[in-house]
């Protein structure tokens, strides 16, 4: 049918649905275990949210409301169905793998502690970087000691390796 004969008020607008944290193509979703239970709460919160606009809202706002959800469940569950979630009792303790809770000296001065995780896991300022970010990158395979660089766009930041453990 032409568009010409849909009524204006039945050409509702599409939500837009925010993407997930970036996973670079082909990468694998490491997840803590942690991380793999905040995935499968956050899916059960959508779920409650669902049913809460099926049984609260009316017809125009249903139906935008409900598209958002199951948009946002469709990708959350993309992420589930492909989630690795890795046994940080296994990780080596002679070297930085994911999930390492890792304390940094920066720049031979501050003290700062990092975890790494997974891509939806990641909160800078919780101490918590993605396994794809440059800095953990960088620190992959590193031992206590080892120092590393991290270059910004204006400056370089020196990172040395003071302490890491698999305690989360």
């Amino acid at each position: 049918m032409s568009r010409a004969f849909v009524k204006e008020g039945d050409q509702e607008e599409q939500p837009f649905i925010p993407p997930r944290a970036d996973l670079p193509a082909k990468a694998p979703n490491y997840v803590t275990p942690e991380g793999l239970e905040a995935l499968k709460n956050e899916k059960r919160e959508l779920i409650d949210q669902r049913q809460e606009v099926i049984e609260t809202q009316k017809d125009a706002e249903k139906r935008k409301s409900l598209a958002l959800i199951e948009g946002n469940l469709q990708l959350l569950q993309e992420r589930l169905n492909n989630a690795r979630p890795i046994d940080l009792e296994k990780q080596p303790q002679d070297h930085i793998k994911f999930g390492a809770d890792i304390k940094l000296k920066l720049n031979n001065k501050s003290i700062q502690n990092f975890q790494i995780v997974g891509v939806d896991e990641a909160d800078v300022m919780g101490g918590k970087i993605a396994f794809t970010s440059p800095l953990a990158r960088l620190l992959i395979n590193k031992k206590n000691g080892d120092l590393v660089e991290l270059q910004l766009k204006d400056r370089t930041q020196k990172f040395e390796v003071i302490a890491f453990d698999y305690s989360k």
